[in-house]
């Protein structure tokens, strides 16, 4: 009868935990979809004709906005998988 503990949700999978939670998921996609755009943002200003100079190229868009993004992009990615919730501890409660 001492065997008789409840398992939580994520120790009823083979007896293992998952290293991240829901929220570390959450916050990868996030940092993921920020990353993108800030690489979308990166990209374009050549010019298909090499003789022609494009001053699109030099945008502040380019420049500052998207390496920002991206930037941010990592620093979420980093929290996302340095943050530690909060576990719920069932074997204390009993």
């Amino acid at each position: 009868m001492a065997n008789d503990k409840k398992k939580t949700s994520t120790e009823q999978h083979n007896g293992y935990e998952f290293v991240f939670g829901k929220i570390n998921y959450i916050l990868m996609a996030a940092g993921l979809v920020v990353l993108f755009i800030g690489y979308v943002l990166l990209c374009g200003g050549g010019s298909d004709d090499p003789n022609v100079f494009n001053p699109a190229m030099f945008d502040s868009q380019r420049l500052v906005v998207a390496p920002i993004l991206i930037l941010a992009g990592f620093i979420v990615e980093i929290v996302a998988i340095m943050y530690k919730g909060n576990k719920k501890n069932d074997d204390a409660a009993e």
